[in-house]
């Protein structure tokens, strides 16, 4: 096993780096008054002026370089093939009204928001209220080119996805809902933005409106993206090195494993008493509290990772209990026990290390979601590596909910490759998840199942990383540990993969397993 090194940097690799910035910039398309410019004229003219980028990076020569920076010229051009995989098959200007997303809550767990979006979405969980002068004038800015945005969206929205525009329509009331508290909460504390909060909540309302007409007059279809074009999405973009054929046979594999241990699990504590759920607000608030404490004792005191001082667990204080007939999957893992979706939230530490990253190329979160085999494969993967290291030892019927949660992931992913090959509709792999996941924790048709089959649908190979990421985590330690034999470390195993950063899981291999 090898520790990454990050100091030396050879001269060309500074070109790199100018070409990163110079693309970076490229990416984004036009912009005037609030509203990016998605039209066919425009879009044509960068995948056009693709080429003069690639050829600069072929351009540049590596003699010499180390593996890292190597790693960092493949991630540089799995962008490039990113955007050529946009403009060529995805085409969410066209095809997917979610991807014109005109404001959000909450910060995801992850580097960047899942899924394709516009440029200039209004991230409001960045805000800090109230607002100073200056964030107070972007926010304005950013609600009075909402009814601009929505114009133009309906102008480059060509395509009959009956399926994305369903989900668009979810997403679209998400929104007009969060405008809507937003302007309420501005009512006294800036009055300047609920006029420009209400206009805005009103041009979401007539989109959904468009989007409804539209969805109602289409014919039925399958907006799956088919098998060659997902293969060389995957081989491409996000560097995974398995076909769709070859990750079918990864998934159902562990779809079946995730049910065969949870029957010997379940055989093995029968004796032991059930988990129940909280009976009350405050059994559930003392349950979330020990559930972090527990977590980060466990990982210091066990040596698993370096925790830094500025590193924490992070969450606030549940304020109600979720009615007993709503709770979905992960509220109901949550209830029954919290490590093992804990170990999942590595995530929110993973941000705070990535944050003060100072690299140039990986210190930035990837585009188009390539991140995806590392940030989702590994946090799947810690689950079931820190049962094995003995977090869950007190707590044995806990181990359950690893495999419940593995088989769910499992079952999506299968959901995700199917839309895909379009040999299931949409509907069809939501009903897979529910049924194919143990003790009927997935609503039928519920939130949690469409929320993810859809980011499955507008993003081919989100839902296929959770369980191949962990395949490839997987593989990576095994290869570790035979390369070192005694001299193993765990704690060194791990923080050498985090010093590799958010890149696809096929370059941390070549870095730490050559």
């Amino acid at each position: 096993m090898t520790t990454p090194k990050h100091t030396r940097q050879s001269a060309s690799y500074h070109e790199l780096v100018r070409l990163f910035t110079d693309f970076r910039a490229f990416q984004e398309p036009p912009e005037e008054d609030g509203v990016h410019d998605y039209s066919p004229g425009t879009m044509r003219e960068q995948l056009k002026r693709l080429p003069k980028y690639r050829a600069r990076l072929e351009a540049i020569g590596t003699a010499g370089w180390s593996v890292p920076e190597l790693a960092d010229r493949d991630v540089v051009r799995a962008e490039m093939n990113g955007m050529q995989f946009d403009h060529e098959v995805l085409r969410p200007w066209e095809r997917d009204p979610s991807f014109f997303s005109v404001v959000e809550a909450s910060e995801t767990d992850v580097p960047e928001r899942e899924g394709p979006r516009m440029h200039g979405t209004l991230c409001l969980w960045t805000c800090t209220f109230p607002l100073g002068r200056q964030a107070l004038a972007h926010v304005r800015a950013k609600l009075e080119a909402i009814p601009a945005i929505l114009t133009h969206a309906r102008c480059t929205i060509v395509a009959t996805t009956k399926d994305l525009h369903f989900l668009a329509i979810g997403q679209k009331r998400h929104e007009s809902r969060v405008l809507g508290s937003l302007a309420r909460r501005m009512a006294s504390m800036h009055p300047e933005l609920v006029k420009p909060a209400h206009k805005a909540g009103a041009a979401v309302e007539q989109f959904i409106g468009w989007l409804e007409r539209r969805h109602g007059s289409m014919p039925e279809s399958r907006d799956g993206i088919g098998t060659d074009e997902f293969d060389w999405s995957m081989k491409h973009v996000h560097l995974v090195p398995w076909s769709w054929e070859q990750q079918k046979e990864i998934i159902t594999r562990e779809l079946e494993r995730s049910w065969s241990l949870l029957a010997l699990e379940e055989h093995r504590n029968r004796h032991l008493p059930k988990l129940n759920p909280p009976g009350t607000i405050g059994e559930w608030q003392v349950r979330v509290a020990k559930g972090r404490a527990d977590f980060m004792s466990f990982i210091r005191s066990h040596d698993i990772f370096t925790v830094p001082d500025y590193m924490e667990f992070p969450g606030g204080v549940p304020q109600k209990l979720v009615p007993a007939k709503k709770r979905d999957i992960f509220t109901q893992v949550q209830y029954h026990n919290l490590l093992p979706f804990n170990c999942h939230m590595v995530h929110w530490l993973e941000k705070q290390r990535e944050a003060r990253t100072k690299r140039p190329i990986r210190g930035m979160s990837l585009l188009y979601n390539i991140w995806d085999s590392r940030a989702e494969g590994f946090a799947t993967a810690f689950e079931e590596t820190m049962m094995h290291a003995g977090m869950l030892d007190a707590e044995p019927r806990a181990r359950e909910l690893v495999y419940v949660l593995l088989a769910f992931r499992a079952a999506r992913a299968l959901g995700d490759l199917m839309m895909h090959s379009r040999h299931w509709s949409f509907n069809e792999a939501v009903d897979f998840a529910s049924a194919n996941t143990p003790r009927g924790w997935v609503l039928p048709r519920g939130e949690t199942a469409v929320a993810d089959l859809g980011l499955y649908l507008r993003q081919p190979g989100y839902g296929t990383s959770y369980v191949v990421g962990k395949t490839q985590f997987d593989q990576l330690m095994a290869e570790c540990m035979m390369k070192r034999g005694s001299t193993f470390n765990l704690k060194r195993f791990f923080d050498g993969y985090f010093a590799c950063g958010m890149i696809p899981a096929s370059l941390i291999r070549k870095e730490m397993a050559g």
